[in-house]
């Protein structure tokens, strides 16, 4: 069974309890009490961990609204993350597919038993589907499959798959989605390889 990535940058628990859908019977969170709680578990840990858990203006704002921030919120989200994303200077945006499909099958990275100098993982099938042959992958996002084949391998739509993968509340206020390249968990290579699983006419992808 795949395993989910833990929260990458400073995404804090805090947030994922207030951020999810309020069940019909879920009791009221005081976020003082949730902080307290993270703070308690997370206290001890080391410094770079402990940054982990501090929430940016972005997530502070998701938490708040519970994922669901009125129009001025998400307009200022979109435009503060916008400008956090950096594309590739070379103005390449596709890299090797096969190395894009490597990427989104491994979850490792993102825990504190993780080697971080070993290559971390997009773990990409743990919400989506990207191939018909495999069997394993989430539903928590939607399917991708031919995904390039349907934007007819348009460049302006790599772009824009680029900048999701890179920060996706640039793209969807309060998306789950992790902002792997804002985060600096995937790499401008590994970003150029996923957009290429995306895109290349022999990618599983679009078969």
């Amino acid at each position: 069974m795949r395993h989910m990535i833990k929260a990458v940058g400073s995404l804090a628990l805090g947030g994922l309890l207030l951020g999810q859908p309020a069940l019909a019977q879920s009791p009221k969170v005081d976020p003082a009490t949730v902080e307290a709680a993270v703070k308690g578990v997370f206290g001890h840990a080391p410094a770079e961990w402990q940054q982990r858990i501090v929430q940016d203006e972005t997530q502070k704002a998701c938490s708040l609204y519970r994922n669901q921030p009125p129009a001025d919120v998400a307009t200022a989200i979109t435009e503060r993350e916008t400008k956090n994303v950096v594309l590739p200077a070379d103005g390449k945006l596709l890299g090797d597919w096969k190395s894009g499909e490597k990427i989104a099958q491994s979850g490792y990275g993102g825990r504190h038993t993780d080697d971080p100098k070993l290559p971390l993982g997009g773990n990409c099938y743990a919400c989506h589907q990207l191939s018909k042959s495999e069997l394993s992958f989430g539903t928590m996002g939607p399917s991708l499959l031919e995904y390039g084949k349907i934007r007819k391998y348009g460049a302006d739509d790599a772009k824009a798959a680029y900048i999701k993968i890179y920060n996706a509340q640039a793209v969807f206020p309060c998306s789950n989605m992790p902002r792997l390249g804002h985060n600096k968990h995937l790499n401008e290579q590994q970003i150029k390889d996923l957009v290429a699983l995306l895109f290349d006419q022999e990618s599983p992808v679009n078969k």
